[in-house]
């Protein structure tokens, strides 16, 4: 499974950690089988929001600004605007790349 997620991420970034793709995949669980639920929506306020204060916040446990975190959120955005179906885990491991913190999902 986290084959299929590698070469997504592999898209984006030279490396794709194995580890940190198996640990963002556990993270996410359940919310994996529903195929709305394991895609993330850059058009959607609300889902954006999510992303912040879900995974950004808690997750990751950020405290820069909303106005930074939504800022680096845009620029996953950006960097995927290829993509219609925006894979979640390859959405979470950017940002998880972007602040040097794979290493929370090893």
């Amino acid at each position: 499974m986290s084959n299929d997620y590698a070469a997504n991420i592999k898209k984006y970034t030279a490396v794709a950690d194995e580890a940190a793709i198996n640990g963002i995949v556990k993270h996410l669980g359940i919310a994996l089988r529903s195929k709305d639920a394991s895609l993330v929506s850059c058009s959607d306020p609300s889902e954006l929001k999510r992303v912040r204060e879900s995974f950004l916040k808690k997750k990751l446990g950020r405290t820069e600004s909303d106005d930074q975190l939504d800022a680096a959120i845009a620029e996953v955005c950006q960097k995927m605007s290829a993509e219609k179906r925006k894979s979640r885990v390859t959405f979470y491991y950017l940002l998880a790349a972007r602040f040097n913190q794979l290493g929370e999902f090893t």
